[in-house]
């Protein structure tokens, strides 16, 4: 009999929390980055070098695995774990962020959105009910509630509209994943933009509701990051402290470790693999843009103190090469390396936190991007 999800929060140092949380794929350890594959895959990388690259949970996106291959297709192939030979915890994204990033392709009601594919022009319907048996079928260990994700800034009417749908559709949520197999999680989404009001009454009606965790939605869209990170303080201490905390689509290195400062437990974002794409390395001292001609007589490692090996074994004038001549292995070597780098910097906040000294690992980390990348060669 699988056992039911499960939080335990460890320690505590100031706001920032140690911990992890059981699915029936395994146990996550917090706080957590979740790289994103979006369509079954993390892009340009084979599970096993995901894994190795210290993930423990991934995140897939409902609305595209439903245009592509279909929900029932793969729950038929034996569900997206097995579909994707990823045998760890996924957790998967209700649809919610394509209500705002593809407002021209759709329709809104209170029933739920009616998309026009980006693929093939047909119309497909997504409501709460639709959307949690889409990650039913998909097998994931944490569904998320269907939700309307706003693009900041807003105005405080459309704000207060989108949080209250978002609340109608947290309800229904949760009724249809009464039916859920055990052991998966349900978490509701806090929304109302960046209006203080508007938030707290987001977290009290949902930590009412009876959600395995609690997620900021609707940040990272738009706004700067100090409004983010003022969210993001105002509302943890509304939420539960035994159940997980998840901020949703952040972000940059520096978001996540203030983020963890202000009480939050969970991440995803595309960044890590989007600009490794790019050319950028993101590293103890800094990014690197590898596209950069200074890198391309370099024979130096990009970082001869990364625990990962890709980072000390191949030259900036290789990496430098791969990406001025737009080879697949450039972004491949920088999105593993990317991967590697964020799931070292969970691990360093992991073991500050419960050695109480998390504040002195902020103030190191954030010393280190300071001095930048190393010096030019001679």
């Amino acid at each position: 009999m699988t056992a039911p999800f499960s939080f335990t929060l460890n320690t505590t140092d100031g706001m920032a929390r140690r911990g992890a949380f059981t699915t029936p794929h395994g146990t996550v350890q917090t706080p957590a980055f979740m790289p994103v594959g979006t369509q079954a895959t993390v892009k340009g990388l084979k599970p096993e070098a995901v894994r190795a690259a210290g993930a423990e949970i991934l995140l897939g996106n409902t609305y595209h695995l439903m245009l592509r291959p279909g929900a029932e297709r793969v729950a038929a192939l034996g569900g997206l774990h097995t579909f994707m030979n990823w045998p760890h915890p996924i957790l998967t994204d209700s649809g919610g962020f394509q209500v705002m990033s593809l407002a021209s392709l759709r329709k809104l009601t209170e029933q739920g959105v009616t998309f026009r594919s980006h693929i093939d022009g047909a119309h497909v319907t997504l409501t709460p009910e639709r959307s949690i048996e889409i990650q039913l079928l998909l097998g994931a260990d944490i569904v998320m509630q269907f939700d309307e994700c706003l693009k900041l800034p807003a105005a405080r009417e459309d704000m207060e509209r989108a949080m209250q749908l978002s609340l109608r559709w947290g309800e229904r949520s949760l009724r249809a994943f009464e039916t859920a197999p055990a052991g998966h999680a349900l978490f509701g989404i806090v929304q109302g933009g960046d209006d203080t009001g508007l938030r707290a009454a987001s977290a009290t009606a949902l930590t009412a509701m009876p959600f395995h965790g609690y997620a900021v939605g609707g940040l990272a869209v738009g706004e700067p990051q100090a409004v983010m990170l003022r969210v993001v303080e105002e509302v943890t201490p509304l939420l539960p402290a035994d159940k997980p905390r998840y901020l949703m689509g952040v972000g940059k290195p520096d978001d996540l470790i203030e983020a963890v400062a202000r009480g939050i437990d969970m991440f995803d974002c595309v960044m890590p693999t989007r600009n490794g794409r790019h050319g950028m390395a993101f590293t103890r001292l800094g990014p690197v843009n590898l596209a950069n001609a200074r890198h391309a007589d370099d024979p130096r490692p990009l970082d001869p103190d990364c625990p990962h090996p890709a980072a000390r074994t191949y030259s900036r004038a290789y990496l430098h090469h791969l990406v001025k001549a737009n080879e697949l292995l450039a972004g491949m070597l920088l999105s593993e390396i990317n991967i590697a780098y964020y799931q070292t910097l969970m691990a360093g906040m992991r073991e500050a936190i419960a050695a109480g000294r998390f504040a002195d690992f902020r103030d190191a980390v954030q010393s280190g991007w300071a001095r930048g990348d190393l010096p030019p060669v001679p």
